[in-house]
């Protein structure tokens, strides 16, 4: 089975509903039936048209969080991916709606469509005016069903919205519905899944994917898409989800839209705000006009991983009452935006400036054994995010590789001399790493080509020299010491080892090599220390094992710059 934070699969829908209203101070529920809705409603006589939806639970925070003054007055939660009853729909009516009547916003799906539109029928013979809504905005169905037979899915929210506001402006029962129907119909929606959601109580996921596949153009309970296809960028993605829904929707460059970018439930705040950017270009590159952004989860299908987009065409009365306030937890707030991204120019200062000096006579070896550093450490990426996965965070190996792409972009005369190097890599690195290792390495290397910059061509003594400095530079900057489990582990002792063979009389490559060996041997003996500094400490004892990546990396780029000498 798989593991949900729940107590008994039967009983999730209350929970949840309670959990909602429990973190309100304007909601409350139905005692015996799965509604929430505004706790103090004015007299029946003084109350707008109440605007009421709902649908199946697992659709969070569809659709109790956009209970709220200026959206809905209830929401009606039936079970997982299931319509909730008719009679739960007339009591949130009985419950919400004066003599102005209500509006029913529905989802195209047979259950919803049935007991909403049954419930809606036995309000009218208590004499209770109502009004239904359908939205049926999933373009994806555009060549396997009819218009009205689509389904509604995401863009329902911006549905809900609409017809909130203008109930909230004192608007008719009849000029609610036709402002919410208008907008339904120039409303297009279409979605991406990269795997399927698992239901509470179930033992796994609704359909399985390959690695490389995802499901394109489905619905918001599960289900599997229209299309498998194989996976690909997220850009291209955008451009074939948006394409349809322009087409369909016959959206043109005279046109104002509202762009919906929504979680399906395990998608994160990165992806959403990627296919959002890609949204963004797709459409400019149209010349379409983008008037309001909404980026987040705002109807979900449980767990799954994967979005929707959808477009809305505008005019002002919608991007009125799009911005109208509302106190629903769940909207998002405004979608205003610029009409263009703003840059701002870096500002910048002197530690950016380099002066390079002409060519020293190791120009060229320093050079090669440089690059030759940069590739062995990307070809090692692999094995040390393996390493940092194990015990630690896992950015290791990418970290360290978007250093080795900044130390491979720097220009010939950066290797002129060994000062210039050292300094130049350490700014290369600051800018290409933003992590810890970043600073740290940046920090030694500048140091010690400080130390360097008045010797062209450094014996083994001042290679020494330089190297404890840039070791020590970064135990000062982070605090750590050497049985830490750090990269000190494998620094230190390799600093004390070159500085005993330089001062023994041994040459340049003979004493780097000891400082290796050195280095070697601390790194791998960080497998059985308990780390005390970094993400790695918050594991513990479970860390111990494993060696600590970044002393790992110390040494595989020592022992390169030993086989390069």
């Amino acid at each position: 089975m798989s593991k949900k934070l729940i107590n008994n699969p039967k009983n999730v829908v209350r929970e949840m509903l309670e959990g909602v209203v429990d973190s309100s101070d304007e909601l409350a529920l139905l005692e015996h039936a799965n509604v929430a809705l505004l706790a103090d409603l004015p007299e029946a006589e003084k109350r707008p048209v109440a605007v009421i939806s709902g649908g199946g639970s697992g659709h969070e925070p569809a659709h109790a969080g956009y209970v709220g003054k200026g959206m809905l007055s209830a929401a009606v939660a039936g079970d997982i991916f299931t319509s909730p009853s008719t009679d739960a729909v007339l009591h949130a009516i009985r419950a919400c709606a004066g003599p102005a009547g209500a509006v029913l916003v529905v989802k195209n799906y047979t259950g919803d469509r049935l007991n909403f539109g049954l419930a809606a029928e036995l309000a009218q013979t208590e004499g209770i005016p109502v009004e239904i809504v359908v939205v049926a905005d999933d373009v994806s169905l555009r060549e396997t069903v009819s218009e009205e037979r689509r389904r509604g899915i995401a863009g329902t929210v911006l549905i809900h919205k609409i017809a909130g506001a203008a109930a909230a402006k004192g608007k008719s029962l009849s000029d609610v519905a036709e402002i919410a129907r208008k907008a339904a119909g120039a409303l297009g929606s279409m979605g991406v899944a990269l795997g399927a959601c698992t239901l509470p109580g179930a033992k796994g996921p609704g359909f399985e994917l390959e690695s490389d596949e995802i499901e394109l153009g489905l619905g918001i309970h599960g289900e599997k898409g229209v299309e498998r296809r194989e996976i690909a960028p997220a850009d291209d993605l955008c451009k074939t989800i948006l394409k349809t829904i322009i087409d369909d929707r016959n959206i043109t460059t005279s046109d104002r839209v509202a762009l919906l970018v929504n979680g399906l439930g395990a998608t994160s705040a990165l992806e959403l705000s990627i296919m959002t950017r890609g949204a963004v270009n797709y459409l400019r590159d149209q010349n379409i006009t983008i008037e309001r952004i909404w980026c987040g989860t705002l109807l979900s299908a449980l767990d799954m991983p994967g979005c929707s987009l959808s477009l809305l065409k505008l005019d002002d009365e919608r991007c009125a009452l799009l911005d109208a306030e509302t106190s629903a937890r769940a909207w998002p707030g405004s979608g205003r935006i610029s009409h263009k991204r703003r840059e701002i120019a870096d500002p910048k200062g002197s530690s950016d400036e380099i002066n390079y000096p002409e060519a020293g006579p190791l120009a060229e070896k320093i050079e090669k054994i440089g690059r030759a550093v940069a590739q062995k450490i990307k070809d090692e990426e692999p094995h040390l995010t393996d390493l940092d996965t194990k015990a630690g965070d896992g950015d290791l190996g990418a970290s360290l590789e978007r250093g080795a792409d900044a130390m491979l972009d720097l220009p010939a005369k950066a290797w002129a001399t060994p000062a210039t190097a050292l300094i130049a890599t350490g700014n290369a690195l600051r800018k290409a790493i933003a992590g810890s290792s970043g600073p740290f390495y940046a920090n030694a290397l500048i140091r010690a080509g400080r130390h360097l910059q008045e010797c062209d061509n450094p014996g083994p003594r001042e290679w020494a020299e330089a190297f404890d400095i840039g070791a020590n530079a970064i135990a000062e900057l982070g605090g750590a010491k050497e049985g830490d489990r750090t990269m000190l582990d494998a620094l230190l002792p390799a600093a004390r080892a070159f500085d005993e063979a330089a001062k023994a009389g041994k040459s340049g490559k003979e004493a780097w090599q000891a400082a290796c060996d050195a280095a070697r041997k601390g790194a791998d003996g960080t497998a059985e220390m308990k780390p005390e500094l970094g993400r790695a400490s918050y594991l513990g004892e479970r860390a111990v094992g494993v060696p600590d990546g970044g002393a790992i990396a110390i040494a595989i780029w020592m022992q390169e710059i030993a086989d390069n000498l």
